[in-house]
């Protein structure tokens, strides 16, 4: 692809480096300021790492771990171990040096005091390497800033790294209350968000289905005969301390949360009363009393308040005075029951709202960052551009924001739920966008138009998304895949009247230039309307019911035979009781799909027709957790006619959303790329 000049200049401006530089190394997040030079440190000969402070002893080992990834990668393997640290470096081996500077005492607020704490300087030069911070963890963002670069024939790039994130919290949200997960999963978790940069883990293990933390006082509480799912399966006090050290050594707070008073079913079954009755306040007091003293390193406390009727007025006020009274600050879901002012509002529901900033209410944006509800393809293009609480950086009163996976719905294993949500690559996105800010005022769900800087700087994401997949992601699940190359050409609307199965002369002739295209999209997954229209436009500016639409486009390939692919018409969200499609359908809207003018038939369901239940696993309804479709294709340009209908908008009922949307991606692309 050929980019103007001025579009280029744009781009790298937005990018914060030289194109030459950003050809030699894939970094998320992008830091915020960087400058290659041409020269570069040669390895060939060692480096030597020196001694640093006790303060930074975990940042060394880090350090460390680095240079042994390096010796095995150089072919002279002369880099120097532990055992020549002792030694006094010869003068041609460079040096690599951690180091703490003093910190900015000007900036006196919590938010931009921990901003300043994990902003680093990173130096490459003929002297060798050298990363300086006012804090252990912003040497450690450092650290992993250089962990992610490539050596090239035993060198590194010159370069001048300037970073800081733009929100102090940039969190994660993993539900083991609904499905749990092992401490082995939680760990690999915690590993990928410290080397994408994220810093809190939210970590929500109370809900109807099961409460999953142990209590010694009431062990009752997580017996099998109290939970509905995953019977059994709870987190001890070891591994649960366990996880909060671990976490700790990556510089990532863990959230506890405590849903009350809803979502508490597990409770009630254990105790025999609800949370808001006297006797219900008695008890969740003295097991919060217990969590403290068995936990008494924890700064922050989630108290829930969603998606309950308050029977009690004086619930939430006495608990969040009572929980504060323990020694912890509170956050609670926005909205939810009657919050004090001193705790953070967590915002979930509702449109892109500017936070001022005045007064003293704190709160962090979780709005639209659900990514159960959302295609995997869509998920990493919505991220991308989200702009996070309505502005570019946070302040004051704007901490940051929580990307939430909440698998409602039982998964037949816990892997399952990386395959039909998007994890990783969100984890990735979500980095990128929460460490860098910036983003578009308006939420999206489809790529920008091909030759706009909104465009030419998603491409560029995606080149390192895939490189990062390809180095760190080999054996673990990352459903997403290059499609930015993909064009489509949309035709319509046509009034089938209530019969999406209506046949147009279209379908006779799809390519002939007498069917005008209405409008062009890009990208491997088009939302046409989005189920949330009042606050994310698709595609169509005025979507109508009762209408047709057709999308041709093409792909190339290489060579002939049979290739596979990704298609889909219907995303299922996680968290609703949806029904599976029926036999010899794609979807429950009559849509179809051809290749080279033959029809491309549905999988054979593994439970068509299946009416929605939460306790049934999704099994192969999305096409990112069932074998790809292989399709025979000849070589050269292989043309693409895709017809999308729609009944209502308001879809079968609220646990089955009307979803108009397609995916259609080819993943032979996605292996050429990778070759």
């Amino acid at each position: 692809m050929h980019l103007k000049v001025p579009i280029l200049s744009i781009i790298m401006l937005f990018l914060g480096m030289t194109l030459n530089g950003y050809a030699q190394q894939h970094l998320i997040p992008l830091p915020t300021e960087v400058t290659w030079h041409q020269a570069s440190l040669s390895l060939e000969n060692g480096i030597h790492l020196r001694q640093v402070p006790k303060s930074l002893a975990k940042e060394f080992a880090l350090a460390q771990s680095i240079i042994s990834s390096w010796e095995g990668k150089l072919q002279s393997s002369k880099i120097q171990n532990k055992k020549a640290l002792k030694k006094k470096p010869h003068t041609d081996i460079p040096t690599f040096i951690l180091s703490l500077k003093p910190a900015n005492t000007e900036n006196t607020t919590a938010p931009k005091a921990m901003l300043e704490d994990e902003s680093y300087t990173l130096l490459i030069n003929e002297k060798g390497i050298h990363i300086q911070a006012t804090q252990a963890k912003g040497i450690f963002y450092g650290l992993q800033t250089l962990k992610q670069f490539v050596l090239a024939n035993g060198h590194l790039p010159y370069c001048t790294i300037h970073d800081k994130p733009a929100f102090a919290w940039r969190g994660f949200l993993v539900d083991v209350g609904r499905n749990y997960q092992s401490m082995e999963l939680l760990k690999e978790q915690v590993d990928m968000m410290a080397q994408y940069k994220l810093n809190v883990l939210h970590f929500h293990f109370t809900e109807d289905l099961a409460w999953r933390l142990a209590s010694k006082k009431h062990p009752g509480l997580t017996a099998a005969s109290n939970m509905k799912r995953w019977k059994g399966d709870f987190y001890s006090e070891a591994e649960f301390k366990d996880l909060v050290n671990y976490c700790q050594e990556r510089h990532i707070m863990l959230l506890p949360e405590i849903d009350m008073p809803g979502h508490s079913a597990a409770f009630e079954r254990y105790f025999g009363v609800n949370m808001q009755s006297d006797s219900g306040m008695a008890y969740i007091k003295e097991l919060l009393q217990e969590f403290t003293d068995t936990y008494p390193n924890l700064p922050y406390l989630h108290i829930g308040g969603d998606e309950v009727k308050i029977r009690n007025k004086n619930f939430m006020p006495e608990i969040t005075k009572f929980v504060e009274d323990l020694g912890y600050k509170t956050m609670a879901w926005d909205p939810g029951s009657n919050i004090l002012p001193s705790t953070i509002r967590q915002q979930w529901m509702g449109g892109p709202q500017v936070i001022p900033t005045t007064g003293d209410i704190k709160y962090i944006d979780s709005k639209h960052l659900y990514i159960n509800h959302m295609d995997p393809i869509e998920t990493v293009t919505t991220l991308f551009f989200r702009q996070l609480g309505a502005a570019d950086r946070g302040h004051s009163n704007l901490l940051g924001a929580i990307l939430c996976a909440w698998p409602d719905r039982a998964v037949a294993e816990a892997r399952d739920m990386f395959l039909q949500n998007a994890i990783y690559p969100s984890m990735i996105a979500f980095g990128e966008r929460s460490w860098r800010g910036g983003g578009l005022p308006h939420w999206v769900a489809n790529l920008p138009a091909k030759g706009t800087p909104e465009y030419a700087s998603f491409t560029a994401f995606e080149s390192r998304l895939l490189d990062h997949k390809n180095r760190y992601f080999k054996e673990l699940p990352f459903p997403y895949v290059k499609h930015s190359q993909l064009t489509w050409e949309l035709i319509g609307p046509y009034n089938h009247e209530g019969d999406p199965a209506k046949h147009f002369p279209i379908e006779d002739k799809p390519f002939d230039k007498t069917f005008i295209a209405s409008d062009t999209v890009y990208g491997g997954t088009i939302i046409l309307r989005h189920w949330w229209n009042d606050v994310i436009k698709g595609a169509l500016a005025a979507p109508q019911e009762h209408t047709t639409w057709y999308a041709r486009g093409r792909f190339w390939s290489e060579k002939a035979g049979l290739q596979p692919f990704w298609i889909g018409f219907q995303n299922l969200s996680r968290s609703y009781e949806s029904d599976s499609p029926k036999e010899g359908t794609w979807d429950n809207k009559a849509s179809k799909l051809w290749v080279n003018g033959q029809i491309i038939q549905p999988p054979k369901w593994k439970q068509p027709g299946l009416v929605g239940s939460l306790e049934k696993p999704l099994l192969d309804e999305g096409y990112s957790f069932r074998e790809p479709t292989l399709i025979a294709v000849k070589k050269g340009w292989n043309n693409v006619f895709i017809k999308i209908p729609a009944p209502t908008f308001a879809g079968e009922n609220w646990q089955n959303p009307m979803k108009w949307m397609f995916s259609f991606m080819p993943l032979e692309t996605e292996k050429n790329s990778q070759n």
